[in-house]
């Protein structure tokens, strides 16, 4: 009984989490640099629109695919992916009984993801984490700290100066762009301005551009400016950061005050989180998730006395 339960308890710890990649932009290549640097998981394979098509040669030794239904004994495919195009992908994966982790990033619609996915994901015995990113995601799970050690209070979320990933790509998407950066400017109390660089495709009208940038979601409660710019590679640049703030009160207690702040490279950040959650999306029963409802030591690797020994 002993031989064969430690037999077990070994083949469990040497078994690796098999993990698909879904797109392959900036957060689909950091990903599987963040894969290949954690010792409890492996790539078993890519899916890109173009499948094996001008296949990168960091994926020569990666299955390359143009559907997920196409790679075997997948556990959890993390989507790096555009937020719009993620309910679609996330449901197609679920639906296999394919745990799935994104960095959805439309705040506003979160909490409709979230009850749209639960559904689907409890239906097939599946996990779906998400808004993982670093803003939502991490920095959700620094606000709920904060609000906890401060019950009564203000919080602030300022971002930048940076480029805004989720920003930039629903630029891309408008008629007419041919390449886009928008850098969020942090004005300060959780109010910023988006500046927004397009390079055009040829005979696109700038005025009609800027005006369907200004009505985006995204965009719409921003003050938003837009200019035209030569070449958007000129200015590129994947740094941001975050600042929060909670000034608040604990007890009957005033005054207390909290601030959090780090400078990053933003898609490597966004996709560490991805691999974390994708790790905690296994040790969690079916449904959907934000991650301010998953326990962090889920997201870490190793035995978890350890992680407490070492933590706490």
């Amino acid at each position: 009984m002993h031989v064969a339960a430690l037999f077990l308890n070994q083949h469990k710890i040497m078994t690796k989490i098999r993990a698909a990649i879904v797109g392959y932009g900036n957060i689909g290549k950091y990903a599987l640099e963040a894969i290949e640097a954690s010792e409890d998981m492996e790539c078993v394979g890519v899916v890109r629109r173009n499948g094996e098509a001008n296949k990168p040669a960091e994926l020569a030794n990666y299955p390359v695919v143009k559907n997920i239904t196409e790679l075997k004994d997948v556990q959890v495919a993390i989507l790096a992916t555009p937020t719009r195009k993620v309910e679609e992908y996330a449901k197609q994966c679920l639906a296999l009984g394919i745990n799935t982790v994104d960095s959805f990033d439309i705040h506003t619609q979160i909490v409709d993801l979230r009850r749209s996915l639960d559904a689907v994901a409890k239906a097939n015995n599946a996990v779906s984490v998400i808004s993982a990113g670093w803003d939502p995601g991490s920095d959700s799970i620094v606000r709920s700290l904060m609000e906890s050690l401060a019950p009564k209070g203000v919080s602030y979320t300022n971002f930048g100066p940076g480029r805004s990933m989720g920003h930039s790509v629903a630029v891309r998407a408008i008629e007419g762009v041919k390449d886009a950066l928008s850098m969020t400017i942090p004005v300060g109390t959780g109010i910023h301005r988006r500046m927004v660089y397009v390079e055009l495709e040829e005979g696109a009208d700038f005025k009609t551009v800027e005006a369907a940038i200004k009505a985006d979601p995204y965009f719409v409660n921003d003050e938003t400016h837009v200019q035209q710019v030569p070449c958007v590679d000129a200015l590129n640049d994947v740094g941001h950061g975050v600042n929060l703030v909670r000034k608040g009160v604990s007890g009957k207690t005033h005054n207390q005050l909290f601030e959090f702040d780090m400078k990053i490279n933003n898609p490597a950040l966004t996709a560490q989180v991805l691999v974390n959650v994708a790790r905690a999306s296994l040790k969690q029963q079916p449904g959907a998730y934000t991650m301010i409802e998953i326990p962090v030591i889920d997201m870490l690797c190793g035995d978890k006395e350890e992680l407490i020994r070492h933590l706490v």
